[in-house]
């Protein structure tokens, strides 16, 4: 589980997108509720794909290689659960939690990004800019934010059409962080806040053992926030919605971009 870039995985921004349209589309066919991350994950990818062709940032060929490297986390993990092999513990809660259907679709999509943002994205930061080379990744970084951001209205919108009772939310990402504690703890702010810190700090580390063992560290205690975001107590009102059934509809759904006709 170190830092390298896996061989064998997408190399390319574009080829990431391949096999997230890949991971997606099984996931309609099966019915399988792993649809709904890669889903939304696809998208941001676009929309950052988008950006660097636009040259928004500092440093665009830096840009799609961190993406890569940041993509290929749950790539990689996504193929150890179809091999039969355990991915990070993290990605383990994430994937167990597809088979309850009694956990809305916001739930399992914040179950995706804590694993992808709390763990991944340090990791994929340090392993794009090592050691004193880190700090000079800093604005683009933070660009992404302004990604995200653009992304939220239809992400809303679209989970409005999944469940009414979260479309009654005029700012989904405030009312995530607002109801950080109650979530296990998750908040989109804080989690790249933190995210950017352990890469730094992973980043200084010149032992490859050293890494393994704040990687691990660092692995267990976003699990456990993991656990907390299952735990059927916490804020329900916010975060549940029905998810029983239509779930290659639910998938279409986040997958569909702007002009797309809603499935039916």
């Amino acid at each position: 589980m170190g830092i390298e870039l896996v061989r064998g995985l997408p190399v390319s921004i574009d080829q990431v997108i391949e096999r997230l349209d890949e991971i997606t589309d099984s996931a309609i066919r099966e019915g399988s509720r792993l649809g709904y991350f890669a889903a939304l994950y696809n998208r941001v990818t676009r929309a950052i794909r988008e950006g660097i062709r636009m040259g928004a940032f500092d440093d665009n060929p830096r840009m799609e290689r961190l993406d890569v490297v940041f993509a290929n986390r749950y790539i990689e993990a996504y193929d150890c659960l179809r091999r039969g092999v355990a991915p990070s513990a993290s990605w383990q809660i994430a994937f167990d939690a597809a088979t309850q259907p009694d956990l809305s679709v916001l739930r399992h999509l914040l179950l995706g990004m804590n694993a992808h943002i709390n763990l991944d994205l340090g990791i994929a930061c340090a392993a794009t800019a090592p050691v004193d080379r880190i700090d000079g990744l800093r604005a683009d970084f933070n660009r992404i934010n302004d990604v995200l951001a653009s992304l939220l209205p239809t992400v809303q919108a679209q989970l409005g059409e999944i469940s009414p009772s979260l479309g009654a939310f005029s700012d989904i990402a405030h009312s995530i962080d607002r109801l950080d504690e109650r979530l296990g703890n998750f908040s989109m702010e804080r989690a790249r806040d933190g995210a950017w810190r352990f890469g730094r700090r992973l980043a200084f580390l010149r032992s490859l053992v050293a890494q393994e063992l704040a990687i691990t560290a660092r692995d267990a205690a976003v699990a456990a926030v993991g656990r907390g975001l299952q735990d059927h107590n916490v804020a329900g009102a916010i975060i549940s919605g029905r998810d029983r059934g239509e779930i290659a509809a639910h998938i279409r759904i986040l997958a569909k971009t702007e002009g797309d006709v809603s499935p039916a």
